[in-house]
């Protein structure tokens, strides 16, 4: 490895190679919580050509390296493994272009997601993909592991939003393809093999990201519901009237709702009684006072219908943001748990009633003092389900459950946040043994001497 070192030190100036003591604790974990090792290197690209010297090096001396971002991950893929070099690409951040009549952005694969959020904004237009870490986490890592997000149900996840992409192959080659066209049928779309591929195959530089008009009004609700089957016919009932209008359909279950409540200071339930289920509901569109009326005539016909038991309708961005504070409370949520297993899973949406009533009892029949911990955005099929008993031996055998169940419906041991390290050995639950083959085949074909997030995904 020190010729390596030195190799990389004479290539990219002294400044840019981290070693020894002078690696901080930030390279070591991700949000996963997975116990990493410190890496011995930090190299810290500043540009497309960079990384691929540094790959161009590592892959003829054979040495493993693991791409690093945000650090937001939560399935340990980011999370230095023996004898590996952090390529970091931390310094890699800035919006390089806001093309306002293509409506597309591009951007540096190290700019915070929120920072393109912002710059469309400013442009007068508007990103959809927005996520809870949107502070910290990175344009390479929501392209890399196909992030989702609140705004799924419409827009998609980060797939739909990728119109192109500059990618390093793990040789040093550099597949440059920054596409902002909606249509491209000029043979095969390449992108499509880095988008949720997790860094194994290559790493992701820059990216083409599709913009979309600001909406100017948005609408959003707050309902309690008396059980799941109202949620789903509420999901039914706001599709087929109000359409792709429908931005976001967030579901929590009261052990979630009722806990963030009494744990997260700024979260203030609006209603005097507790129920079962809660959905928060948002609706976008252009025409504010038409919106309103049609949005709170579909929700007073659900009460009419006995759908819902009770809703409040924000009537400020400011009321709006408190209902999402209760939504997103997890993360607060997490640090009063202890040890738990906190998942991202995929069901049928016709599949999910059967799914909890099978799983909810299972679980507490072999962990009878399980904390478990329920919401999800329902509407694009996503489950998070968070469970714990405060003793981290139980974490294997408690996701052990959750994902053998999830396997016995169909579903996706991973709806948005990938598989990494912590979720390789559930993948076969969702992916058959040819599916996982071809995956392999893959890898072999792009990264022979498997140095690139080696050990990740399969």
């Amino acid at each position: 490895m020190n010729d390596v070192i030195s190799q990389l030190t004479d290539t990219l100036g002294e400044k840019a190679v981290i070693t020894g003591a002078s690696v901080g604790d930030k390279y070591k974990t991700d949000w996963s919580g997975l116990e990493g090792l410190l890496p011995s290197t930090v190299v810290r690209a500043s540009s497309t050509e960079e990384v691929a010297s540094i790959l161009k090096i590592c892959n003829s001396a054979k040495q493993a390296v693991v791409i690093q971002g945000g650090m937001t991950g939560i399935s340990g893929g980011a999370v230095p493994q023996e004898g590996e070099i952090a390529i970091s690409l931390e310094k890699m951040s800035g919006i390089i272009e806001v093309d306002v009549d293509s409506m597309t952005i591009t951007a540096h694969a190290g700019t915070p997601l929120q920072v393109v959020q912002e710059a469309a904004d400013e442009a007068g237009l508007f990103l959809p993909l927005d996520m809870g870490s949107r502070g910290t986490c990175t344009v390479g890592g929501v392209v890399a592991t196909n992030a989702g997000g609140n705004q799924v149900i419409r827009y998609g996840a980060t797939r739909s939003l990728v119109l192109g992409l500059e990618a390093v192959l793990p040789d040093g080659t550099i597949i440059s393809s920054l596409n902002k066209m909606l249509k491209n049928n000029a043979g095969y779309d390449l992108k499509h093999m880095f988008i949720g591929s997790e860094g194994t195959l290559g790493i992701v530089t820059k990216a083409v990201m599709r913009l979309y008009p600001k909406m100017t009004s948005t609408q959003t609700a707050l309902c309690a519901l008396p059980d799941f089957t109202s949620v789903l016919k509420l999901l039914k009932k706001t599709f087929s009237t109000l359409g792709d209008g429908i931005t976001s359909f967030e579901v929590m279950w009261a052990n979630y709702y009722d806990e963030v409540v009494e744990t997260v200071e700024q979260a203030k339930s609006p209603f005097i009684e507790k129920y079962p289920f809660y959905a928060l509901v948002e609706y976008k569109s252009q025409d504010r006072i038409h919106d309103m009326e049609q949005f709170s005539s579909v929700l007073f016909e659900a009460i009419e219908d006995g759908i819902i038991a009770d809703t409040i309708l924000a009537q400020s961005l400011k009321e709006a943001d408190v209902f999402w504070t209760i939504r997103d409370g997890i993360g607060e949520l997490l640090t009063t748990m202890g040890p738990v297993v906190n998942t991202d899973i995929s069901v049928p949406i016709s599949q999910m009633k059967a799914f909890i009533e099978q799983l909810e009892p299972a679980l507490y029949e072999a962990f009878p003092n399980v904390k478990l911990r329920i919401f999800g955005h329902i509407g694009d099929s996503n489950l998070h389900v968070c469970a714990g008993t405060g003793s981290e031996q139980d974490l294997d055998a408690i996701s052990a459950m959750i994902m053998g169940v999830t396997g016995e419906y169909k579903g996706s041991v991973s709806a948005e946040h990938g598989i990494g390290v912590l979720k390789k050995k559930y993948l076969h639950h969702s992916r058959t043994p040819e599916e996982v083959a071809l995956m392999k085949t893959l890898k072999s074909a792009m990264d022979p001497n498997g140095i690139l997030n080696s050990g990740r995904v399969i």
